[in-house]
């Protein structure tokens, strides 16, 4: 057990990262979903208010990334297509 620490505020982080980093919108959307449980868990630990309302919005805005993840998977990578054989040529 760690003292004066809220093991899930880092726990939520490593989940956010690894949201950036999925490829697919599933895993994605899942890794969101999982940093929104992981924000809601550390504010139900958290006993200053500021800071549990901060997780809150954060957990909130996880979700809504999540509900929106696969409509954003689809068009960055359409996005992130074009710009990519372009770079390729200097002249």
């Amino acid at each position: 057990m760690s003292f004066g620490r809220n093991p899930h505020v880092a726990k939520a982080e490593a989940a956010e990262q690894k949201a950036h980093a999925a490829r697919d919108g599933a895993a994605r959307e899942q890794a969101w979903r999982d940093a929104a449980r992981q924000w809601e868990r550390a504010a139900d630990r958290e006993t200053d208010d500021k800071r549990r309302q901060q997780y809150t919005d954060k957990a909130e805005a996880a979700r809504a990334t999540a509900d929106g993840a696969p409509l954003d998977a689809e068009s960055s990578t359409t996005q992130d297509a074009s710009p990519n054989p372009a770079r390729g040529l200097l002249n």
